[in-house]
């Protein structure tokens, strides 16, 4: 049933990239850092994908890292949530979280 599973996955889901930008206070510079691959429905419009990246590296009943669509990236033990001025990778296009919708970069 694994193999099913992980060929299902390889048919109707979408790997995607969440970078969080965070302050290195020792550089003095700000370092952008992937944090998770996202897996999503293929069928999803790319707004949606968006959306259903944002949703699930937030944390709200649990650590969002802890959910099965999630690859974490980072290292250590916490991450905090994805909010505006991150960014999301689908296919070879970036988009940043702005305060309403996304901004494609």
């Amino acid at each position: 049933m694994k193999k099913i599973d992980a060929l299902l996955d390889t048919l109707y889901k979408e790997k995607v990239v969440v970078i969080h930008y965070e302050m290195n206070y020792i550089a003095a510079k700000i370092d952008a850092v992937a944090v998770a691959e996202v897996k999503v429905d293929a069928t999803l419009t790319t707004n949606e994908k968006l959306e259903q990246a944002f949703m699930l590296t937030n944390s709200i009943d649990d650590a969002w890292w802890n959910n099965k669509e999630i690859t974490k990236l980072f290292k250590g033990s916490y991450a905090r949530s994805t909010m505006n001025g991150d960014m999301v990778i689908v296919g070879d296009e970036k988009f940043k979280v702005a305060s309403m919708g996304w901004k494609k970069m």
